[in-house]
């Protein structure tokens, strides 16, 4: 801490450097828009994040955040709940979602696989999936395997694509659109469409 800097400033500084991709100019930027912004701006901004902390929860179907026991996009009797799309994290739908062409519902994994960080199949939401393909009324007669093209994301779609292929459901991945490594979340919509397009059967 510099002498004669606020330490409460200083504290706010470092709560905004804390935040995924914001370096320190950001985070000084950020703490002073704040200081500068008006009380009920400020107490909004608060509000909702004690809201998004406190209400949203996962969907019970598709482990999804929602703010209700089924998210928006299950609820949604326009949806095809026979095509599912198997992703990492709730983010990836928010990009999936703009490829307006897309039906289907989701399967939040909220995670990939990565021995290496202790992460197995036990600690992502698989067996929530198998339930929803053995034990759901709906019956689901394609899986899209959306994870990373990384090697956590490659080891969980194989890993998907063997457990479910006993159930008689087709398993698909996306077509390399997705540079390899890449994550859904920065692809275009026009390269997430064509990778969708181009799926091809596991």
């Amino acid at each position: 801490m510099s002498p004669g800097s606020s330490p409460t400033l200083e504290a706010l500084i470092q709560k905004f450097r804390s935040l995924p991709g914001i370096g320190g100019k950001t985070a000084v930027r950020l703490a002073f828009f704040m200081l500068n912004s008006s009380d009920d701006y400020v107490n909004s901004f608060s509000e909702c994040i004690l809201a998004a902390k406190t209400k949203i929860t996962v969907c019970q179907i598709c482990q999804n955040i929602s703010d209700g026991e089924i998210c928006g996009i299950c609820s949604d009797e326009r949806r095809d709940k026979g095509l599912v799309c198997i992703v990492e994290s709730a983010r990836d739908i928010l990009t999936f979602e703009k490829v307006k062409e897309y039906n289907g519902v989701y399967h939040v994994l909220h995670g990939v696989i990565s021995p290496m960080d202790g992460i197995n199949a036990e600690d992502i939401r698989v067996k929530e999936l198998v339930n929803r393909v053995t034990g759901s009324e709906i019956k689901i007669n394609e899986i899209i395997l959306a994870t990373p093209s990384n090697v956590e994301g490659e080891v969980t779609a194989s890993y998907i694509s063997k457990l479910i292929k006993p159930f008689g459901v087709m398993t698909t991945r996306l077509a390399y659109g997705i540079p390899v490594g890449g994550e859904l979340e920065y692809a275009d919509s026009v390269t997430l469409f064509k990778a969708l397009e181009g799926r091809r059967e596991m």
